[in-house]
């Protein structure tokens, strides 16, 4: 699958340089899917949280911190529309970001 954007996930990273390792390895994970639907993905991310539009919710660092995503399946493409830690995506609504 296509990412776009990793600067984000750079950005935030560099920010909060604990959860760079796990954004690192969700990045390349996920760039080497195929994934042709939401349940795929939640074989390989139990803990993912399936919205609606084909909006993702990963947990990341043991749920420190929150990315959601926006993907099309068809065309295997992520959009990165979050990434935060816990506390501002509780302020956040995950389905319309």
């Amino acid at each position: 699958m296509r990412i776009i954007a990793r600067r984000t996930l750079k950005e935030f990273w560099e920010r909060h340089p604990d959860c760079e390792q796990q954004l690192k390895s969700w990045f390349h994970e996920a760039n080497k899917s195929k994934w042709k639907n939401p349940n795929e993905i939640k074989i390989e991310y139990p803990s993912a949280s399936i919205l609606e539009n084909n909006r993702i919710v990963f947990n990341i660092k043991g749920n420190h911190y929150r990315l959601i995503v926006k993907i099309s399946f068809d065309y295997q493409m992520i959009w990165i529309r979050f990434v935060g830690t816990h506390a501002q995506y509780d302020k956040i609504d995950a389905a319309k970001i």
